[in-house]
């Protein structure tokens, strides 16, 4: 590891002095860690990666998410795209499940939440994703035994890890001038764009390489971005989380694990027990655009699965139903 120029590309990075010495130490101590096995951070497969997570785990080490940060940073540095993707898969979405815990006690009281999670522990950040399902199936089961149906679908509706986000006041100014069907459009064309920077600068779209092949299935996608209005609904079909990987493979199982951006169901996808996992879990993937589409229109919103990896198909595709004042143009 050059210590020297990573330290300086952190410092253009505007990162602050405490935060780099935080990073560096981190690192220092994977390289300990990768010595004992003849390996260094720069010859170490990328597969291993999470071998280190669940060591510090099992160490109850809690610098886990500053190792994530700090190799992220050094992935990025090192142009290691397969190692941004590693860090991505392990971290992503790891506050789900303790925001299902905050949010049952909310909602419902703390006794209910912790009679629905006894004897169950939360999987670590660090731990393999694949792993996480195990727990989901558990909790969900619970959940909806306890609460009944209707309760659990209300409480994984809002997103349980963040949203979409965006430049709201800039898309309701286009949305109001445009229509929404022209708005959807010129969306759906800046995420071509999008990934055709990617592709020409050779950066990540997020966790997932961009070639000549992910930018063709992006365009063919005519749901992708913010969706296709039909009627009184806009249809909205996320770009795959590994599309380069889904087109490469003909086993239909793994093109919904590539499809799947969710590390609390891949596994299970990938294992084939994805029966186990409530079918309703997907309105959490459903709530990531619920508060940007509720921000555009101004008024609340109805989103619901509609085609999903956890339900059998290649493309996760939700339903967004349009209220009655719509600007159509």
């Amino acid at each position: 590891m050059n210590e020297k120029k990573f330290r300086e590309y952190l410092v253009n990075k505007k990162a602050d002095e405490k935060k780099i010495g935080k990073y560096l130490e981190s690192l220092k101590e994977y390289q300990k860690y990768l010595k004992k096995q003849q390996q260094t951070i720069d010859t170490v497969e990328v597969n291993k990666v999470v071998d280190y997570t669940e060591y510090l785990v099992k160490q109850e080490k809690d610098d886990v998410l500053t190792f994530l940060l700090a190799l992220f940073n050094y992935a990025y540095f090192t142009k290691r795209n397969d190692f941004i993707e590693a860090t991505i898969d392990i971290f992503e979405s790891h506050n789900a499940m303790d925001n299902l815990s905050a949010r049952i006690a909310e909602w419902h009281s703390e006794e209910i939440r912790d009679e629905i999670f006894a004897g169950l522990t939360i999987p670590s950040l660090g731990i393999h994703p694949e792993k996480k399902p195990q727990f989901t199936k558990a909790i969900l089961k619970r959940a909806e035994e306890k609460l009944g149906e209707k309760k659990l679908i209300e409480l994984l509706k809002p997103c349980l890890h963040g949203g979409l986000g965006g430049d709201m006041k800039k898309d309701r100014k286009d949305y109001h001038e445009f229509g929404i069907d022209a708005f959807l459009e010129k969306k759906r064309l800046e995420k071509v764009k999008e990934f055709e920077k990617h592709r020409n600068e050779g950066t990540l779209a997020f966790a997932q390489i961009v070639d000549d092949d992910v930018v063709e299935y992006v365009k063919n996608n005519k749901t992708a971005a913010l969706g296709k209005r039909e009627g009184n609904i806009i249809f909205v079909t996320k770009n795959p989380y590994q599309t380069k990987k889904l087109l490469e493979t003909n086993d239909e199982r793994m093109k919904r694990f590539y499809a799947c951006f969710c590390p609390w169901v891949r596994g299970a996808i990938k294992d084939g027990t994805e029966q186990e996992v409530s079918k309703h879990f997907c309105q959490c993937s459903g709530g990531w655009y619920k508060d940007y589409y509720e921000q555009l229109f101004e008024q609340p919103i109805r989103i619901e699965p509609f085609e999903t990896a956890l339900n059998g198909h290649t493309h996760c595709t939700f339903a967004v139903h349009l209220p009655e004042k719509v600007i159509i143009k």
